[in-house]
């Protein structure tokens, strides 16, 4: 029974989708609202089961799941991100004459794998949670499908989706030919009784490729910003949000956790697709003109600073990703907000260009978009500072306990995050 209690989120959740999915089936367009507002009374029930969760570490069915303390913070924060695109899509949807009870519903189940994510214990249940979560999200990429634009972003997404899981199903396959075990707990076990062999290693970087795509890091970023403009804006804010932190805690867990004997393997592997994300968002954002295309860059920037704390490993890097995460979903949030808000002649508003002169037409929400913009940017005292505060200060305590080749890459990596941050203020500032 317990292992069941441990899951109860997930089931709860689940059984919500299936009902939720019965009733729109049933009810047609015109229950779109209605299943709406049930689907975000679902999250509300799921967030209180998981705060009322145990604080002991819970591992059941057979090693696959996991419950702990861990689990439960960004269990947390992608209920709240999902629970918030799904507040802010409901009156843009019906607006744009696309509101449908499959897109609530679709939100959830994406939500559901997001959550299997979060506690997989298992190279099997990561592959699991990882494919629920993104077939839903390739249907909602492609949701408004009358647009060209949208149509295209969800083949793309799926196209290059497809490739990176097998990029990570290759990976895991090599893990378990090497070591024996998929299991997380047996996985460590295996690779701290002594040296890691070659195949394990070529495993492990494929995996990594695999999550790299989810979090959309730097060299497999290319997806992100056409699926970000092309998508229906509510669902560019979902894929900014909760799958955004579900991925990061799928990497933390699985480097920090099975892999952490493998940090000297893995840690340069990270901190390039740190510094590299970090460089290209900044830069890349300079040219853009599109505020949706800008936020995608934004967030390849932010992923870049979020593996920063990865790579610092550790408890303070793990807890320096952790409050990064939890701040960003809440400026992404606002952001997006404010552009769902904007409207000029009826249409929506995604151009840098559309927003000139809202200080004056509505000045509470160009105040809003400038807190918000101040925070993305990291200038103090706003919450933005701190979290990128907090992961600079864990890449530097790991570089004065690192060996010297790993400190000094970890302290060029801290300086090219706080240089790019500057950058980035220079095209955050010139929206506001």
């Amino acid at each position: 029974m317990g292992q069941f209690l441990s899951a109860l989120p997930e089931i709860v959740l689940a059984v919500f989708s299936l009902v939720l999915l019965i009733g729109g089936a049933f009810g047609g367009e015109r229950s779109t609202r209605t299943i709406g507002w049930l689907a975000l009374f679902a999250l509300i029930v799921v967030a209180v089961l998981v705060l009322r969760q145990p604080d002991a570490t819970v591992v059941s069915f057979n090693g696959l799941f996991k419950s702990d303390g861990f689990s439960r913070i960004f269990k947390i924060l992608v209920l709240i991100g999902s629970g918030l695109s799904i507040l802010l899509s409901m009156d843009w949807l019906e607006r744009e004459k696309i509101a449908r009870p499959e897109y609530p519903v679709l939100v959830l189940l994406a939500t559901l794998g997001m959550l299997a994510m979060v506690s997989a214990n298992d190279l099997l249940s990561l592959y699991v949670g990882l494919e629920l979560q993104s077939l839903s999200l390739y249907v909602l990429a492609a949701f408004q499908r009358d647009t060209v634009r949208s149509s295209e972003a969800g083949l793309k997404y799926f196209v290059l989706g497809a490739l990176s899981s097998g990029l990570l199903l290759w990976g895991a396959s090599l893990v378990y030919g090497f070591s024996g075990t998929t299991q997380f707990d047996r996985l460590a076990a295996v690779f701290a009784a002594g040296p890691a062999n070659v195949g394990v290693v070529i495993g492990l970087v494929f995996v990594a490729a695999g999550l790299a795509f989810k979090v959309s890091a730097v060299p497999f970023h290319m997806w992100t910003p056409d699926v970000y403009e092309g998508a229906p804006t509510p669902v560019t804010a979902l894929f900014a949000m909760a799958p955004k932190v579900a991925a990061m805690a799928l990497f933390v867990r699985v480097l920090v956790g099975p892999f952490g004997h493998l940090m000297f393997d893995w840690r340069q592997i990270v901190l390039f697709a740190s510094v590299a994300s970090m460089l290209l968002g900044s830069f890349a954002a300079i040219a853009q003109r599109n505020v949706k295309r800008l936020m995608a860059y934004s967030s390849i920037a932010n992923v870049g600073y979020a593996l920063l704390g990865l790579a610092a490993g550790g408890q303070a890097g793990v807890q320096g990703v952790i409050i990064y995460m939890a701040i960003y979903v809440f400026m992404t949030a606002g952001t997006f907000g404010v552009i769902l808000a904007m409207r000029r002649n009826g249409t929506a508003a995604e151009h840098v260009d559309d927003l000139a002169g809202l200080g004056r037409s509505r000045p509470g929400l160009a105040i809003a978009m400038l807190i918000f913009m101040f925070a993305l940017a990291g200038i103090p005292p706003l919450a933005g500072f701190w979290g990128k505060y907090y992961v600079f200060i864990a890449a530097i305590h790991a570089g004065d306990l690192a060996q010297a080749a790993d400190a000094n890459l970890l302290y060029a990596a801290a300086v090219i995050g706080v240089l790019t941050s500057a950058v980035a203020a220079f095209y955050y500032l010139r929206i506001v």
